[in-house]
Formats: structure tokens, C-alpha cells, sequence
């Protein structure tokens, strides 16, 4: 079944929010915490376990909402927030959407964030050496990236001889129904008869993304959005996750991303587990059996 934490889409790009979670029962939490100064959007949310000081593991929650809508807050956190009872602290990251800047915009913000995590790390007693990253749909693709552990001043848009102080670095991630290689998606969809042909458009999520339509970008910035680019030795644990009946985000693209990951050597860095029939944002990924798994996999990659 699928889910309306996706927009429809027609109201992409407007002032769509999804449901939000009830986060009112959480005793130990920071709202709104800039992370960084470009922009209102560069804030994310900490949420810590009742009891306790620390150092937590931490769960980084990447929203989804086709890189131009949705909410750090959205109703996904409250399945996520269980982990507060596990021991685990959460976090949640805004970032700046398409229609405020276009790639590498989005990536540089959550590399940010981590940065940010990790350098208050003390200060809000979370162990930088156990933080994993989570997203779905665009955040999928945002969470992907953060799991290549590109070095700092090594990604687009940053200075090799800048001082960042912190490393973006997460020991592990899971990305679930991500979008992965644009120029791919309309030909996959064709040939899987199911999910959406309009990835190519101008104003379809990846168009907007890129700041130009996918047919017309450079190979260079196609080939620079697609995380399997940066694929090597410092890439975490990866578990993928994806629907067969995704309408949106055809299956392939992480069918594709996967074979590829082993194809680089990185087999044993990668889990990836198909949910049949599933489509896009579906609920199925959202019940406690398959949360279950998600902590399970999340709880052997952080050495738990």
C-alpha cells in the first residue's frame, strides 16, 4: 500500500508537508539546531534516550520527498524514535530542497551535518565511532552517498584545501527505494512496464535535482549524483532496501546499484533484501517486522 508521505505529483515544489510526528513524549530532545548558516533549511533535530548519559550510537533519519518537498519531522520518525528505548540517540537532518539549490547542494548539507554531529559529539554524548545514516526515496539516495565516506574536500562542490575540522564519515546505512542512476530510470521503467516513464522530463525530481533536464545534463554531473561513483574501501555496511512494485522509482535502480557495488569488490559491505510487490513509500516498509530487521542490521554493523 503505498503511503502519502510521498506528494502527488502535482503538488511537487509547492508547500506540501507530509504528516508529522508527535514528538512531545520525548523528555531529552534539540529542535531546529543549525548545523550550518547558508540557509534556514541547514537545521536537523537530536533526540536522546530517557535514561542515561551516553556516549548513545546514533540513527541519522534522511526524509524523502523527491529532493523537493517533505519534512525532518515527518511521521517516519515515530518508527525510528523506538530506537530511543534500545539505547540508540536519533537525529533527524533538513537540508536545502531543489527549489533553494540543486545538487551537489543536498549532499553537502548532510555531509555537513554529520560533521557537525560528530564534532559536538561530547556535548550531546553520542559515540561519533557508532553513527548510522537512514533514508528513503530521495533520502535514500542522500543516505547512499553518506555510506561511500567520500574524504573531506573530495566531493563536488568542496575545497581540497579547506579545514572542516570533522570527517562525514557513518559506520553504517541503509537506503530504501533511492533513486541511484537518473539516466537510467525511464529505460528501466519501460522495460519493467510498471513504474512511472517522466524521469526525463524537465520538471520531474531528477530535472529539478540536477538544476537541468536529464537527457540534456553533462555525463560529468550525471555521473557525479550517482553514489555507486564513489564506491571504494571506505564505503560502511549498506543495507538497500526496494519494492518490485515501486511506480515511481523503478525496481532496477537498486537492483543495478547493488550489482555494481559487487562488481566494484564490495559484496560483503552489502545487503540487499527486495520486499515483493511493495511499492513506493509503502507501508510494508514501515512494520515492526520489517523495522525489526532494519535494527537488526543496524545493530550487528555498529558491533552492538
Amino acid at each position: 500500500m503505498a503511503s502519502p508521505l510521498f506528494p502527488p505529483p502535482d503538488v511537487l515544489g509547492t508547500d506540501w508537508t507530509p504528516p508529522l510526528a508527535d514528538v512531545r513524549w520525548v523528555t531529552r530532545k534539540y529542535l531546529d539546531v543549525p548545523y550550518a548558516g547558508d540557509s534556514p533549511a541547514q537545521c536537523l533535530d537530536l533526540y536522546l534516550p530517557e535514561a542515561g548519559e551516553g556516549p548513545f550510537p546514533l540513527l541519522i533519519h534522511i526524509h524523502g520527498g523527491a529532493f523537493s518537498a517533505g519534512n525532518k519531522r515527518d511521521s517516519r520518525m515515530d518508527g525510528y524514535l523506538t530506537l530511543l528505548e534500545e539505547g540508540f540517540a536519533v537525529a533527524s537532518l533538513g537540508y536545502r530542497l531543489s527549489g533553494e539549490a540543486v545538487f551537489p547542494a543536498a549532499v553537502l548539507d548532510c555531509r555537513a551535518a554529520v560533521r557537525f554531529l560528530r564534532k559536538n559529539a561530547a556535548a550531546y554524548g553520542l559515540d561519533p565511532a557508532r553513527f548510522a545514516v537512514t533514508g528513503s526515496s530521495a533520502g535514500g539516495n542522500l543516505a547512499a552517498m553518506l555510506a561511500m565516506n567520500v574524504p573531506n574536500g573530495a566531493f563536488p562542490g568542496e575545497g581540497a584545501g579547506e579545514d572542516y575540522g570533522e570527517t562525514p564519515y557513518v559506520s553504517a546505512a541503509v537506503d530504501q527505494f533511492g533513486p541511484i542512476s537518473f539516466i537510467e530510470m525511464d529505460d528501466q521503467a519501460r522495460r519493467n512496464g510498471l513504474s512511472n516513464v517522466d524521469h526525463d522530463e524537465p520538471f520531474s525530481p531528477e530535472s529539478r535535482y540536477l538544476g537541468i533536464p536529464v537527457p540534456d545534463a553533462p555525463r560529468s554531473l550525471c555521473i557525479q549524483s550517482d553514489p555507486t561513483t564513489y564506491a571504494g574501501p571506505h564505503m560502511c555496511p549498506l543495507l538497500v532496501q526496494h519494492g518490485t512494485g515501486d511506480r515511481l522509482v523503478p525496481f532496477e535502480q537498486s537492483e543495478t546499484f547493488v550489482r555494481r557495488l559487487r562488481e566494484k569488490g564490495l559484496g560483503e559491505k552489502v545487503t540487499f533484501v527486495s520486499l515483493p510487490g511493495a511499492d513506493h513509500e509503502d507501508d510494508l516498509f514501515y512494520t515492526q517486522e520489517n523495522l525489526d530487521a532494519v535494527f537488526a542490521f543496524l545493530d550487528e554493523a555498529l558491533g552492538r
